[in-house]
């Protein structure tokens, strides 16, 4: 199983215009799909109401990529379940759905919070979630957009190591790296001059003891062969990753918040907002981990391949939102 899109997401698919493309795919239930340019034809909702022009209609994008396409259909199902007729559009990168979702071609994307007020103030510092949160409401009308809810789910940076490595040395956070005589990190290339990379583990934590292994594969199979075989000590893998929990890697905790909360947030039109529209997606955000996220991933990109409606459907169903 390939997961090199990981490295593909915020920093990479998310932040380039040009990646636009993507294959759509087909979807089952109370929805048609399509792609940012092209048109599609609406569905009839349980309610039996069109799509065209009804104030129960919201078109639903997504990005170039299974998890954010995943978001979308919970989002979208918990919506379509309250009566709404749901078209689904595949929104390319943030360059091009931001500003769909400005111009009113989409209603609604699910979003990564730090890296969406990166986006909105390339200034901006602010790095827990209720933080970020505050910053992003301050800003996400520019795009004629309300934000909802943060979910508890989030796909942040995070550092790893084996279970054995953990163990020998006593390793549950970043910080107990310091007890480290040296260690090897392998992470793109851009983590050697990030802010939040090795410079803040240096300026955060205090770690000076820290050789640093550039591969870029977003925290691929590349980066997981090197940890699983000791090249490295630690890997930075996007914390859904579906091989964390497939080789039963440590996660380091981040009590001082080197990375921004990268939290799920969905952002609607304010011509769609309502207190039932938030009402609907703040169930799902309130319910959603980052375990769950990971999970949802291993089905629709390991050995199942299971379709990423059809996932999420079953999602909604099991915590009685669909």
């Amino acid at each position: 199983m390939s997961i090199i899109r990981k490295g593909l997401t915020r920093r990479g698919v998310l932040g380039t215009a040009a990646a636009t493309a993507a294959v759509v795919l087909g979807l089952a239930g109370c929805a048609s799909s399509g792609s940012i340019g092209a048109t599609s034809a609406p569905s009839a909702s349980s309610s039996g109401s069109s799509a065209a022009g009804g104030d129960k209609s919201l078109v639903v994008g997504f990005a170039n990529f299974p998890e954010n396409e995943i978001l979308a259909h919970l989002y979208g199902g918990a919506l379509a379940a309250k009566g709404y007729d749901i078209t689904y559009k595949s929104a390319g990168a943030r360059d091009a759905y931001l500003p769909a979702l400005k111009n009113g071609e989409i209603d609604l994307i699910p979003e990564y919070a730090g890296s969406l007020l990166s986006y909105l103030d390339q200034s901006a510092n602010a790095k827990s979630g209720d933080a970020v949160k505050q910053a992003i409401d301050q800003q996400v009308g520019s795009l004629n957009a309300t934000a909802y809810e943060l979910a508890q789910a989030a796909d942040s940076d995070s550092l790893n190591v084996t279970q054995e490595f953990a163990k020998k040395n006593g390793l549950t956070s970043i910080g107990d790296l310091k007890k480290l005589d040296s260690f090897t990190l392998a992470a793109n290339p851009e983590f050697a001059t990030r802010p939040d990379g090795i410079k803040g583990l240096k300026s955060v934590y205090g770690l000076d003891n820290v050789k640093f292994r550039a591969i870029n594969d977003g925290g691929g199979n590349t980066t997981l062969k090197a940890l699983t075989s000791g090249q490295v000590q630690v890997a930075d893998i996007y914390s859904t990753t579906p091989s964390i929990a497939e080789n039963d890697l440590v996660t380091l905790t981040d009590p001082k918040n080197l990375f921004a909360s990268q939290q799920i947030v969905p952002l609607v039109s304010k011509s769609k907002a309502s207190e039932e529209v938030g009402q609907a997606l703040n169930a799902v955000s309130q319910q959603l981990t980052t375990k769950d996220l990971l999970q949802l991933n291993r089905e629709v990109q390991g050995a199942d391949k299971t379709d990423p409606s059809t996932a999420a459907e079953q999602w909604l169903k099991d915590k009685d939102l669909g």
